[in-house]
């Protein structure tokens, strides 16, 4: 908060989400002093602000009950965090949202001032968040919709899932979450094959049909903590890996925030990824076959080259 105007707007929602507040829980939210804090309520007061105080050890500061502010009161800062909001919905949505981020922004054109809205057009032109995939998500709208549709009413999907080995099982799943990572839509929910929470990118799930299953959201699950936890890991390998021309365009689609893909003159493409350690690298590039040969780290070679001899070994035909 950049000013005491704002502090004390800020204050004023506060006293109406709770209706007592101590000095220093005021001060802790607002991130001031104790001092400061009664400096804001003497000036409330003097704006006709009806507070009042309660003495004793559960005492503190109350608004009336029956006072309220005006609707819609919101700074330049507030008003380009609700049009950036909305915009970066939009970005990342797509159709499931587009009429209801149309609604919300020609709302926000038609009650707020002149002044305050052109101001907020200026912020956004000069703050620029990028919030775009690489991949187009339009072919998959209408599962991400039907996805959203079963969450609301708690009921199960049935789907197949395409590995990144390219292997198709047919998944029967508790639908918990939809979360956009890493330039990638993934959901989150109870798998019936595997028994256990399972992450699914949402570009590799084929036929999707929402069941007349009903399931129940456990309690104690945090969709946010559940992905800092089994997506965090530490790289140690920069893998580098030099792609055949036949598979040099698919390269281009994958290209994300965690693989990078560059051109060759040949027509090969070089695709560069960090790993924590070598077992996937080593299975992601055997599955590709002679279309793509490691070139980094040294580890990753020779983990590839004993692969390949134990399965050749397997040939081999017995004297």
């Amino acid at each position: 908060m950049s000013n005491v105007a704002t502090r004390l707007l800020s204050m004023i929602f506060l006293f109406q989400s709770r209706r007592r507040w101590t000095v220093s829980e005021l001060g802790g939210e607002l991130d001031v002093s104790d001092r400061t804090v009664h400096r804001y309520i003497s000036m409330l007061e003097e704006m006709g602000i009806p507070l009042y105080s309660e003495r004793g050890p559960y005492g503190g500061f109350s608004l009336l009950r029956t006072y309220k502010l005006p609707p819609l009161i919101f700074t330049p800062q507030e008003a380009t965090v609700l049009y950036m909001g909305a915009r970066m919905v939009q970005d990342i949505w797509g159709k499931p949202f587009r009429d209801a981020v149309t609604s919300v922004t020609a709302k926000l054109d038609n009650v707020l001032p002149d002044e305050m809205r052109q101001e907020a057009q200026r912020a956004q032109r000069n703050l620029i968040v990028m919030m775009g995939t690489s991949r187009d998500y339009t072919p998959y709208q209408d599962i991400m919709i039907s996805l959203r549709d079963s969450m609301a009413a708690l009921n199960r999907v049935h789907f197949h899932y395409l590995s990144f080995a390219r292997v198709e099982t047919t998944r029967k799943v508790d639908p918990y979450a939809l979360s956009f990572r890493w330039g990638n839509w993934y959901l989150i929910g109870y798998c019936h094959m595997r028994e256990e929470l399972r992450t699914f990118r949402v570009d590799r799930i084929r036929k999707l049909t929402s069941l007349d299953e009903a399931f129940h959201y456990p309690r104690d699950f945090d969709a946010k903590t559940y992905l800092e936890e089994s997506m965090r890991w530490e790289n140690r390998y920069q893998v580098v890996v030099r792609m055949a021309s036949e598979v040099a365009e698919e390269m281009r689609k994958r290209s994300s925030d965690w693989m990078k893909v560059s051109d060759n003159p040949d027509g090969s493409v070089t695709v560069r990824f960090d790993a924590d350690n070598l077992n996937w690298a080593t299975g992601w590039v055997l599955s590709w076959g002679q279309l793509a040969k490691a070139l980094e780290p040294p580890e990753l070679i020779s983990s590839i080259r004993h692969s390949a001899e134990a399965v050749l070994a397997q040939y081999e035909e017995k004297a």
